[in-house]
């Protein structure tokens, strides 16, 4: 008999809270500068063949253990396959998770810092090197780099405090129409500018020769960065799922907004870039050097500076609740312990993992793990061993050990939908696709290729 749990109430919110999951920083910040960086529209091009080729399947694979079971990695993995020794990578989600989410609500804590100092109109009025050096200046104080992580902190377990439906769901549901909605306004907005017509040029026009095989590489992480792939993150939400819900469905309508969010935000970026005469290429200090510097320009800058930060933690907050939410689950299923002891034993792991990320700009800047203070080593070994070597054993549990028939079972709800061309093309990416190409990944990030 299946595991009685408490899951999401609605379809709508069970797809708000997964896409609130996929959507993040990622989509906002990394997107638009890694397609700054290589070429804009010959990137999305790839980056959306990704998605097909290996986001999609690899997301269908996580709801199938996830639904089937209605358990998290390692109890589904138990009851699928007993005696597989996979259950024990079910322990790479739950590090993975709270390494991840440990650093990544340090920039989580940037973004509050940034929409505090826009809503009190402290953040426009000057010139670009004076925002290098603002930001620089806040990451090496230790006090207020580990305040505002820890405010964001208390937001996040705030939430998950009040559970899977009137907390996870319900922030999902107020939150992901919001940002779609402010999404929308800053597109309008930015594609009115003088000029914006070549930001837009440069967003969809193909051109490989700016591509590269970096920007190859850079396409296959992000589709599989973006999605929330590996970390047995949608493993834990699809255990919230009901047993009606139409899998296939559901996974092309998350990639397909997780996708778009990714390209408004674009839309939003480049026509402003371009409209101001600054590079497109900016990389990683996009979003907290180059943008107030645009803002600052705009008629009413200081509303669109607030705002577009407000949809930044709307993005964050959404994400690390996910992230969260594995260890939480985790050990809940598997120590049988409260929720809310769950909750309060990953609140300090997490705590300890991000208060000393914080500090790795300032009083633990000497601290070197592989060359790389604590902040860059958890942001290089959570995308690029946790995520990575997650997905690689999902893809191969599901492609080559999981029985046929509890796919077909899980796909087609026991018949109720056709997948006579779904089910091949994914058995044929999880076996194929999907182990190439997280291997290209993972060698190309760790330097080999």
């Amino acid at each position: 008999m299946k595991q009685k749990r408490i899951g999401f109430a609605t379809r709508m919110g069970a797809i708000a809270a997964t896409v609130g999951s996929a959507v993040g920083l990622g989509n906002i910040w990394r997107f638009p500068y890694q397609a700054g960086e290589n070429g804009g529209g010959a990137y999305i091009l790839v980056y959306l063949i990704c998605v097909l080729l290996l986001g999609i399947p690899i997301m269908m694979s996580e709801f199938v253990i996830g639904r089937s079971t209605h358990k998290s990695m390692k109890g589904a993995v138990e009851e699928l396959t007993p005696g597989s020794p996979f259950k024990l990578f079910a322990y790479i989600g739950v590090l993975g998770g709270l390494l991840i989410c440990g650093y990544y609500c340090v920039v989580c804590g940037w973004v509050i810092e940034y929409l505090w100092s826009s809503a009190s109109g402290n953040l426009l009025g000057h010139t670009p090197e004076e925002y290098s050096n603002i930001f620089s200046t806040f990451v090496s104080s230790p006090w207020r780099c580990v305040m505002w992580t820890l405010l964001f902190l208390i937001l996040n377990f705030l939430v998950l405090n009040r559970g899977v439906e009137k907390g996870i769901e319900r922030i999902a549901s107020f939150m992901m129409p919001l940002l779609f909605l402010l999404l929308i306004v800053f597109c309008v907005n930015s594609l009115l500018l003088p000029d914006s017509d070549e930001g837009m040029e440069f967003l969809f026009d193909v051109d490989f020769d700016d591509l590269g095989w970096k920007g190859v590489v850079d396409a296959m992480g992000q589709a599989f960065m973006s999605l929330s792939l590996g970390v047995t993150c949608l493993i834990t939400y699809s255990s919230y799922f009901k047993d009606d819900s139409n899998l296939m469905k559901d996974a092309v309508t998350i990639s397909g907004l997780d996708t778009l969010v990714a390209i408004l935000a674009g839309i939003v970026i480049f026509p402003a870039v371009f409209s101001f005469g600054l590079e497109p290429n900016a990389g990683p200090k996009l979003i907290f050097e180059i943008l107030p510097t645009i803002f600052q320009q705009m008629p009413g800058g200081t509303i669109w500076a607030t705002l577009f930060f407000l949809l930044l933690f709307f993005a964050s907050i959404t994400s690390t609740i996910s992230l969260s939410e594995i260890p939480i689950t985790f050990m809940i299923d598997e120590y049988k312990i409260s929720r809310g002891k769950a909750i309060a034993i990953t609140a300090v792991l997490m705590t300890i993992i991000a208060v000393l990320s914080a500090l790795s700009f300032s009083t633990l800047s000497d601290v070197k793990l592989l060359g790389r203070n604590l902040f860059d080593f958890l942001d290089f070994v959570g995308p690029n061993f946790f995520m990575l070597l997650g997905g690689l054993v999902t893809a191969i549990y599901v492609g080559w050990v999981l029985k046929k028939d509890v796919i077909h079972e899980q796909l087609t709800n026991g018949g109720m939908h056709r997948s006579r061309f779904v089910q091949p093309y994914i058995i044929f990416s999880l076996r194929y696709i999907a182990p190439v190409a997280i291997v290209i990944i993972f060698l190309y990030y760790v330097g080999i290729i």
